[in-house]
């Protein structure tokens, strides 16, 4: 046997907490299940994030590492598997980061930071949609991490601070401004982008003074600046697990509960009911667990907050699909349902559906159900995020709407919220995504879509622009992306004003 000489030894580079040994793969290197935060474990799930033990030696970074506690997610007839994962991989050192950089990462590279989503209560770094390597091949350096989720990252508790996966956030933010260099990104061009709860995360980040000069840039796919709810809103969710789990509604007393209690409470509190005299339920009774905040971030951001930092926002064409199609609602859906979901989420639900029926003559009630239910979750929190940021002269502001329809579940997918991300990720090529009753359907999707729209991107992270005319207060320019890209001002005009009003 020939013996084969490796001529790429194991890249190693030194972290402030210690050194790392990554792999070469794919023409770039990956470095995984790096702490960036001491592991959340007793008291410690609900305290701030503490700075992780330094470690002598190397450490291994060339595996997977464990995730935060989380129950499986089923959405019924479609696979998600590529975008929540496997589940839940135990351990007790998940606060992580995966870094992956271009194999010549000499230095001064732009970075890009990623949150998932899931609801606040599922997804990790692990999901084989967020591999990293295009944009290691395009000269990014690309962080994904691990936050904690359900009742340790977002139940609201008295004894400790608010919103600790957002702080968890934070805390990975400083140490990509501490380490990232060493990768060879430049820790001044970091690109914060995150999608569906992740975005909300991201708008939360934009908001929060502690996080000031730690983010250049940021991407916000289908999140809400609207998305947060209340302290009042979120006492009733911690009424309820405080219930459920037989304790007093204080931090002491969920100390020594054991992680799977927790995750099995958290499955256990969905459709509690979050209608006050002074707001509704933003999620719409989707997930227990947001943010927490009495100022919702659109307010902060039109205040002031985050007018130094350029960014790119929009949501997708039919959002609503994703939670109507997969459980067999789409087609079945009648005018009390879209009647229904209005008046979950806005005050004058007869004027909001005349709006939706003038706009969208001859829709099914599943498509009109479908869009009031996106625009509720996702629509007006944006066009109230993107209007605030474009408010101020400080920083660009840009606009997409993802439009290119997945013939997934008989065609009745469409562009539905997830679908995006294959492309931002150009990862159309997974084996998971593809099929009848997977995220892109049937078929091949268009060849350059992904190439087009995942170079959008990086050249954002890069350059400030993705490459289209900035989004602002008059004309309210957004690029419509699909087979054929169309910039359009102010596309959802009628709509946008009746959640505005």
């Amino acid at each position: 046997m020939p013996v084969h000489h490796n001529h790429h030894p194991a890249p190693v580079v030194t972290t402030a907490q210690g050194a790392v040994r990554g792999l070469r793969q794919d023409g770039s290197a990956v470095f995984r299940n790096i702490p960036y935060a001491a592991p959340p474990v007793g008291p410690g799930r609900f305290a701030p994030p503490r700075p992780h033990a330094p470690w002598d030696g190397v450490r291994d970074a060339t595996t997977p590492g464990p995730n935060a506690p989380q129950s499986a997610r089923d959405l019924g007839s479609l696979d998600m598997t590529p975008y929540f994962g496997a589940g839940w991989s135990r351990g007790e050192d998940y606060l992580t980061v995966t870094v992956r950089t271009p194999r010549d990462a000499s230095g001064g590279l732009p970075v890009m930071v990623f949150v998932h989503g899931g609801g606040f209560v599922a997804g990790s770094t692990r999901s084989a949609l967020y591999d990293g390597a295009g944009f290691a091949r395009d000269g990014v350096v690309l962080v994904t991490l691990n936050y904690r989720l359900g009742i340790a990252g977002f139940l609201d508790l008295p004894g400790a601070p608010a919103n600790r996966g957002l702080l968890d956030v934070v805390a990975a933010l400083r140490w990509v401004r501490e380490n990232i260099a060493a990768f060879g990104g430049d820790p001044d061009r970091v690109t914060l982008f995150g999608q569906s709860a992740g975005a909300t995360v991201v708008g939360g980040v934009l908001a929060s003074p502690e996080a000031a000069g730690l983010v250049r840039r940021a991407i916000v796919q289908s999140g809400s600046g609207l998305g947060t709810f209340s302290t009042e809103q979120a006492a009733r969710v911690t009424r309820a697990a405080a219930a459920d789990l037989g304790v007093r509604p204080h931090a002491d007393a969920f100390a020594d509960l054991d992680d799977a209690r927790l995750v099995e409470t958290a499955a256990r509190l969905a459709g509690i009911c979050l209608r006050t005299a002074a707001h509704r339920d933003p999620l719409l009774g989707l997930s227990p667990f947001s943010l927490v905040l009495d100022t919702q971030p659109a307010a902060s951001v039109a205040a002031g907050a985050a007018s130094d930092v350029d960014l790119l926002i929009g949501t997708n064409a039919e959002e609503g699909n994703l939670y109507l199609a997969p459980v067999g609602r789409y087609t079945t859906s009648a005018e009390a349902d879209v009647d229904a979901a209005a008046a979950q989420a806005h005050p004058d639900p007869a004027r909001l559906v005349g709006t939706y029926r003038t706009t969208r003559p001859g829709a099914s009630a599943g498509a009109l159900r479908s869009a009031v239910m996106g625009d509720a979750l996702f629509g007006a929190g944006t066009w109230a995020l993107a209007s605030a940021h474009a408010a101020h002269p400080g920083a660009a502001t840009f606009g997409y709407e993802f439009a290119w329809r997945s013939q997934a579940l008989d065609g009745t997918l469409g562009a539905a919220h997830a679908v995006e991300l294959p492309f931002v990720f150009d990862r159309t090529d997974l084996p998971g995504l593809r099929g009848p009753g997977a995220l892109l359907g049937p078929g091949a999707p268009p060849a350059d879509l992904a190439t087009r729209m995942h170079g959008s991107w990086v050249r954002f992270a890069a350059t400030g622009s993705p490459g289209w005319a900035p989004y602002d207060t008059g004309r309210r320019t957004t690029m419509r992306i699909d087979a054929e890209w169309t910039l359009t001002d102010d596309p959802r005009a009628p709509e946008r004003r009746a959640w505005a009003a």
